[in-house]
């Protein structure tokens, strides 16, 4: 049954680009689930993610945020612990929480550290690393100011970071929130990976976009007409 609603959704898509507020009624209008789909979005770089001069990573806090609950790990210690309890994480320690996670509990979804506990943090980079829990300055993660950046979180910030391939993927929503707010949400994505085009990346930067559903087919975005908009 669930193949059977593909096909006739990617019926309704056509082989051609779509501006970003055709896509967005598209999108809306294809909802082939029971469950509140989620919206993706995935870019294709103008970038070579092999020269360290040309990684495209940064974050976003989403207007509307992404629509699920995020569960907040802290590293840190002394009145830090406090703070972050007082901004709404789930979880917070120090040697105590990095004993635990070496023993295999990962119950959460994102993970903030203070600079003076990444001494410990770090030894957990082989198991935080490949599922993207790693805490990172760059990111607003690794910081004194954790009562920030747990309320940044929990309000939908989002990270993207290129592939190997040169791909960015990223959570725009839930089909729920409706045309205006995704495309809002849309628009922060693009803005914040606009402001991350690395100096030495030559040509054209944004190739392709893509918005899909859950359950729903790929549609494609015209990036003539978001590069119009975000000049």
């Amino acid at each position: 049954m669930a193949g059977k609603k593909y096909a006739l959704a990617k019926e309704k898509v056509e082989e051609r680009a779509y501006t970003v507020g055709e896509a967005f009624n598209l999108a809306c209008g294809l909802k082939t689930a029971k469950f509140d789909e989620t919206v993706d979005m995935a870019a294709s770089l103008g970038v070579d993610p092999k020269q360290s001069d040309q990684m495209v990573r940064g974050s976003v806090v989403l207007p509307h945020g992404t629509g699920k609950a995020v569960r907040v790990a802290v590293f840190a210690k002394g009145e830090k612990e406090k703070e972050a309890k007082d901004a709404g994480a789930e979880t917070i320690g120090g040697e105590d929480l990095v004993e635990k996670i070496k023993g295999g509990w990962l119950d959460f979804d994102m993970a903030v550290a203070t600079p003076d506990m990444m001494g410990s943090v770090g030894k957990l980079g082989k198991i935080l690393g490949p599922r993207g829990l790693m805490p990172n300055p760059k990111l607003g993660t690794v910081t004194f100011d954790v009562g920030k950046a747990v309320k940044d979180l929990k309000a939908g910030k989002v990270e993207f970071k290129v592939d190997k391939e040169g791909n960015a993927h990223c959570v725009l929503g839930k089909l729920s929130f409706g045309k205006e707010k995704l495309e809002s949400n849309f628009t922060a994505i693009i803005d914040s990976i606009l402001k991350a085009k690395p100096a030495s990346s030559k040509g054209t930067y944004i190739k392709s976009l893509h918005i899909s559903t859950t359950m729903g087919p790929s549609i494609k975005i015209d990036t003539a007409e978001v590069r119009d908009i975000h000049k």
